[in-house]
Order: C-alpha cells, then structure tokens, then sequence
C-alpha cells in the first residue's frame, strides 16, 4: 500500500475530512497498539490482562494471521510447515483487545489520535509502536520492492517466504543460490545465515552440485564462527562468503537479468534473496518519533524521547545493546505494559529489566545460541553479561539446544496470543 504524506495526519495537522471516531472503554483509560508482532501483540495482551478492565486496548493489525518471522527459515529448510508458524489473532480478542484489521496512516500527537486507512480515528491516552521494519530505498542499487517477486527479500514473513521456498525448490541442478546480506544494525542478527543453512540443508539432499553465494556488506557476522564450523561439516564446498574485504559491500542485482554483480564481477544467479538495509516501519517515521532511520526510546520503559505519550518497541526501537529480535521484542513490551499501566491505573512500576537469546538451526538437531541480559541506564538499555554456544559442542548439546529453541518458539507464541 503506498502512503501519501498529504493524506494522513502528522503532527497535529488533520487532512482528512471528518473521520469517524471509534469509541473506545467508555471512560476507561486508552491504549492504541500499532503492530501485531512480538512486541504488540505481547504488549496488547499484557496490558488487557493486568489491568483489571481498567485499559480499553486497541490492537491495530492490518494481517488476520501473523506469521512469525523467527521460525521462517525452518520452514524454508523443511522442518517447519508455514502452518506451523501461522497464528490467530481470535485468543487475544477473546482476552479482552480490540483487534481492528486496519492500516494506520496517521499519528496526530497533539490531539492524541490514530488515523486508520478505513477513515475512523483511534483516541488514545498511551500509543505504543511496535511496526517491525521497512526497508530503506536505494540501499542495494538495481532493487526495490517492485522487484520483490523477481528477487524476493522474505523478511517479513508470509507469501515472500512461500515463493522463496518456490524458487529454492525449483531450482536447476547446478543451480546458483545468491543471498544480499543486509548491513548492520537489521532485524535478527543470524537471521540471513540461518536461512543460508536451511538453503544448503534442501539443496544437499535435492540438488548436491547447486552453489550459494553471499554478498555480505560486513566483516564479520553473528555467530560467525559457528556458521562457518557447521557449513564446513554439513555443506562442505557449497557455501561461498564474499565479505566486505573482498567487495561483498559494491553490489547491484538486475532483477530483469537475473545477475548479481559483485565488485565488477557478474555472475547469473538462478534465485536471488536480497536483504535491503533496514529502518522502522513506516507509522513511526508518520509519527514524528524517528531520528534518522530508527525511534530512539529511554531505557527505563520504551518511551519515545520524542513523545512521552508514545513507546516503541522490538525492531523500530534504537535503544542501545539489544539486538533486533523477536525475544528481545517481547521482553520490552513486558516492561512498556507495567509501566504504561503504572502511568494509567496507578499499579506498582517494577524495576526494567530486558533478556534476548536467539537459536539457530545449522542442520537437523544442530542447533546454536547466543544471549545475554541488559539493564537500562541514562543512556539506552545496556548489556550486563552473555552467552554463546562454542565450536566443537558435542552432538548430544546442539540436539539439546535445538530441543530448547522448539520450546521457547511455544513459549513465546503463547505468550503473545494467550494460547
């Protein structure tokens, strides 16, 4: 859907004639919740719960089904199927949220409102945002979302991650898979070498002599050793890493040709997963709270430092050490929703506290890790210690460590929705 600037409301100035107003909670306390992901939905549901009836809260989600991004690489590499990773919006308005299936096009600060696509108005006491990414034009030269079909990015889940599986799977034998890796700061870290894994894993059963390229703007990446161990065990010869050091940062993709050019160097490619640079979704920059690319937020709660009437939460947030996960998404909605209910029925303020681990899986039970806990300082949310797993680990703990990842993805799914 393209959005026009003079067709929402921004800063408090109103274009659009005479919207309806939602009534919300007949006298209750409002909370608009713009994002139905890990950190909204997590937050929606919290705040409905704990509040005692005391919140009115509105969930605005333009999907009827969300499917998670994490996970999304398993279902590319076979372990999952994409019902696996679907999930209902129906607990949470069972719970007690007002979910409307809409797109909010318009944040007006002074008066305190939401404008929705469908030309009703949203009041609210609190907003929280929690919109995910979009991605930031013109950061890998010959792509843009028109080319998404030709060369699909699959970062946000759902159909792109259906047709990428598509192409994976109908690909000649010999075949070259190519990956644009994104430049730091993006959402889910491993994300891009997970997925990298699951592509080999397919090809290596189907298609032995296919070939995968990365096109990576960085030096390093997460997890990078262990990445590299589980390719050279599972995928021996496979996997070529062009990093920035040798021109993985100079490229340019032509959608229409089906080419990659690395540092002057072409190469066909029969299917091409370019990851663009990332920013925040698009309502947090119509909401006046980014600075630059991201919505800078105060440590304590995720306040906006723009609009203390305003959070921002998980991937659109620039907070400090926390990587952009869905763990560590909901682990700040907990914290917004006890402090958005301290600021609005008076219940106790706990000290703010943040964890993130993020799995990913090598091969069949080879699982990974990497986390750590953070405490919020003046500055932003800052990292207090840490773990990962080690090269070497036997096979007995990277089963394990799969086994773990299967049940945080219950975890968390279920703390999210209520299910």
């Amino acid at each position: 859907m393209t959005l026009n600037r003079r067709s929402v409301l921004a800063g408090g100035a109103a274009t659009l004639a005479a919207p309806a107003v939602l009534a919300q909670g007949h006298g209750r306390s409002r909370v608009v919740v713009i994002g139905g992901g890990a950190g909204g939905a997590t937050a929606a549901r919290y705040i409905a719960k704990d509040s005692d009836g005391g919140i009115a809260v509105t969930l605005v989600e333009p999907s009827r089904t969300y499917a998670t991004c994490f996970f999304s690489n398993l279902y590319l590499g076979g372990f999952k199927t994409l019902r696996d990773i679907t999930h209902s919006y129906g607990p949470l308005a069972a719970a007690g949220v007002n979910v409307v299936h809409d797109w909010a096009i318009g944040v007006d600060r002074a008066a305190r409102t939401v404008t929705l696509a469908g030309g009703a108005t949203l009041p609210y006491d609190k907003l929280i945002l929690s919109p995910g990414i979009d991605f930031v034009e013109g950061s890998v030269p010959g792509w843009d979302i028109s080319a998404q079909n030709a060369m699909p990015h699959a970062y946000k889940a759902g159909s792109q991650t259906e047709l990428l599986k598509a192409q994976v799977d109908a690909m000649p034998e010999g075949g070259v898979f190519a990956m644009v890796a994104p430049p730091n700061p993006y959402r889910c870290p491993p994300g891009p070498y997970e997925r990298v894994s699951m592509v080999a894993h397919v090809l290596r059963d189907r298609n032995p002599t296919a070939k995968i390229v990365i096109a990576d703007p960085k030096p390093k990446f997460s997890k990078m050793a262990l990445f590299e161990e589980g390719w050279a065990r599972h995928y021996p010869g496979m996997i070529d890493w062009v990093g920035e050091d040798f021109g993985g940062g100079n490229v340019s993709v032509d959608p229409a040709a089906m080419t990659l050019d690395i540092d002057g160097d072409l190469l066909e490619v029969d299917v091409c997963n370019v990851i663009p640079a990332m920013k925040a979704g698009r309502i947090a920059d119509i909401a006046g709270v980014t600075e630059g690319n991201w919505a800078p937020v105060n440590a304590v709660d995720m306040s906006s430092k723009a609009d203390p009437d305003i959070y921002v939460l998980g991937d659109a947030s620039q907070q400090g050490d926390m990587p952009k996960s869905g763990f560590s998404a909901n682990s700040q909605a907990k914290v917004c929703a006890n402090a958005v209910r301290a600021a609005l029925i008076g219940s106790t303020q706990f000290p703010a506290r943040y964890a993130n681990t993020c799995w990913s899986l090598i091969d069949a039970e080879d699982g990974v890790k990497v986390g750590a806990t953070y405490e919020p300082t003046a500055e932003k949310i800052a990292r207090v210690d840490g773990f990962i797993s080690q090269v070497g680990e036997t096979d007995e703990l990277r089963r394990a460590t799969y086994e773990e990842s299967e049940g945080w993805y219950s975890g968390i799914t279920g703390d999210m929705f209520g299910t």
